[in-house]
């Protein structure tokens, strides 16, 4: 046997000392594989160690030592390892070598259960360092938590499951009845309004909108075509709803700005001191760059009270301002009415009855967080629709900007892109228009301009003569227009029957008050008569049509008979394209739709 340097040779023989050998070897290769925080220290050369009894309290106090150096170590080695980009800690790829031989005063240490204090105190470190590295979530309904007033949504209260992403919507006609569609989160009102028009099979001719209706309020307002659905429902209560109906005036100051905007309600025009051109003049709103500014005479509502009063009020892109010296624009003579942020404009529909409103001209600037509350809206009226449209129109430009300009562009490029597609038709100018005589073998060209007028005359007789032809049992045919020229023009989108001249003004004005707006309808003074009802230079305007006879047959007439047409189909068709004694040529038919 090989003798130990520094041992003596009775306990190289001892029987104990062999065993205990055995033992150190054992716990030497326990110890590499565990590690030192599992050791526990025993002292075999202790002059109190026997072979069968034990220590207690050495052994109490070796394990509470044990205990300590286990968490010191612990939190030791998560402090100072380090992570990767996931997370995990970092492993070496080095191995631990075998452990050097100690003396036999070492204390050795033996493998231990791990504390169960450690252990929670481990679990809770990693839970706050998992829960602190994850990104704040702005909590959509706060009001459905435990905490009332917790503004984000921690890991432990997110849903397990993701919500579809559908939402059902109702909408509403014009004449009450209602439609629900099933709509997804990011859908905007222009593609709702696209949908509608493709369901209920309408002209789609980019004027039909989606409003935003409060009946409790008396207030309405046309959503923007870049604005989703659901988020502005979100904002309504049960009793508001979405109705779908026409909006012609929703681009009209894209088109002519100058009607929009008049030169003494825009301070611009007024520094400048002459006039501004029309493309210049929407630049400057469209610009976030630049500080245009409406100014102007308004009565504004006070706070809590039925008494109005007659301000300056100054627009800008920062608010809405009243002077309280005059016409002021000194900053400490400027308080604040409105902003634009967080706020929407609205057209007031029942502003004199509620509101006890100075004139009908009343619209209203509501913050998205009022609901029902009248109190917090700040009601305006302007003395005349010019004014009000001037302001609530520069209001839109100032929230939304280039945003507007690109809802309108957009249909415009979508024609673009389908006439490429669509066969190429020839654009034929009234004035390349010439008469032709086809009365002989071969046709020719009329060149005397009173043979062509006469011969205009002629042909507009023929078509009455043919009207007048009799089947074979001598009685008008069914089919034949002159039995149905009474009640064909009951099928047109244009005509709304018996309905009173508050209803169409009404429906006027909601559908846009544009030049060339018209509807007809039934006259409640002659039932023998109709009526014509349309917009020019936002004032409506009503024309009788009566009816006449000549030679037996009837016809109808809007010029004391200088021009008569045998249904009202003919009557419109006429004025569409020719002005004759109307302020204008009628344009826009004034139309509803049933959902």
């Amino acid at each position: 046997m090989m003798a130990v340097a520094g041992c003596p040779d009775y306990f190289l023989h001892h029987p104990n000392y062999q065993q205990d050998n055995v033992d150190r070897a054992a716990n030497h290769r326990q110890a590499d594989m565990i590690g030192p925080g599992f050791q526990q220290s025993t002292n075999r050369n202790s002059p109190s160690h026997h072979e069968d009894d034990v220590d207690l309290e050495a052994l109490v106090n070796d394990m509470n030592s044990s205990f300590e150096s286990l968490y010191t170590s612990c939190c030791v080695q998560t402090e100072s390892t380090p992570l990767l980009h996931n997370g995990q800690p970092h492993r070496s790829t080095t191995y631990q070598t075998q452990a050097q031989p100690t003396s036999p005063h070492q204390r050795l240490r033996r493998s231990q259960p791990m504390h169960i204090l450690a252990v929670r105190r481990l679990q809770e470190e990693e839970q706050q360092y998992r829960t602190s590295s994850l990104p704040a979530i702005p909590n959509p309904f706060p009001e459905l938590c435990s905490p009332a007033s917790s503004p984000t949504l921690s890991s432990g209260s997110l849903p397990q499951c993701q919500p579809s992403g559908k939402y059902i919507i109702k909408i509403f006609s014009e004449d009450g009845m209602g439609k629900v569609v099933e709509i997804p989160a990011d859908m905007t009102a222009r593609d709702l309004c696209q949908f509608l028009v493709y369901k209920n099979h309408c002209v789609d001719d980019n004027s039909w909108a989606l409003v935003e209706h409060h009946p409790a309020l008396g207030l309405e307002r046309c959503l923007e075509d870049h604005e989703l659905v659901v988020q502005v429902q979100a904002s309504m209560t049960s009793e508001s709803k979405f109705l779908f109906r026409k909006n012609y005036a929703k681009y009209e100051f894209f088109k002519n700005p100058l009607s929009f905007f008049p030169e003494q309600m825009v301070a611009w025009c007024q520094e400048t001191n002459g006039t501004i051109p029309p493309s210049q003049l929407l630049q400057n709103f469209l610009n976030s760059s630049s500080c245009p500014e409406i100014q102007g005479y308004l009565y504004v509502k006070e706070m809590s009270r039925k008494s109005w009063k007659k301000l300056y009020v100054f627009l800008r892109r920062s608010g809405l301002y009243f002077s309280t010296k005059g016409t002021s624009k000194e900053p400490r003579h400027l308080q604040l009415l409105a902003d634009l942020e967080d706020s929407n404009v609205f057209t007031v529909i029942t502003g004199r009855k509620l509101h006890n409103a100075p004139t009908d001209f009343e619209f209203c600037i509501k913050p998205n967080k009022v609901r029902n509350e009248v109190k917090e809206l700040r009601m305006l009226c302007a003395e005349d629709e010019q004014s009000r449209a001037c302001w609530m129109t520069a209001f839109r430009l100032f929230k939304y900007g280039i945003l507007l300009y690109q809802n309108y562009k957009i249909p415009q490029q979508r024609k673009t892109l389908l006439s490429h597609f669509s066969a190429p038709v020839r654009s034929v100018s009234e004035n390349s228009l010439v008469a032709m005589d086809f009365s002989g073998r071969i046709g020719r060209v009329i060149d005397n301009p009173v043979e062509a007028q006469s011969a205009a005359m002629e042909e507009g007789h023929a078509w009455r003569k043919r009207s007048q032809r009799m089947n074979i049992l001598g009685s008008p045919s069914p089919l034949h227009p002159s039995s149905l020229s009474g009640v064909i023009h009951r099928t047109q989108l244009w005509f709304h029957g018996r309905i009173s001249r508050e209803e169409s003004h009404k429906m006027i004005h909601q559908q846009g008050r544009v030049d060339g707006m018209f509807l007809l309808r039934d006259s409640q003074s002659n039932p023998k008569a109709f009526v014509l009802t349309m917009c020019h230079h936002q004032k409506i305007k009503h024309f009788q049509i009566l009816p006449c006879e000549e030679d037996g047959q009837m016809f109808l007439s809007l010029d004391d008979t200088a021009t008569k047409f045998t249904d009202l189909i003919q009557l419109v068709e006429f004025y569409m394209l020719n002005r004759g004694v109307l302020p204008c040529k009628l344009k826009h038919p004034c139309t509803t739709v049933a959902l």
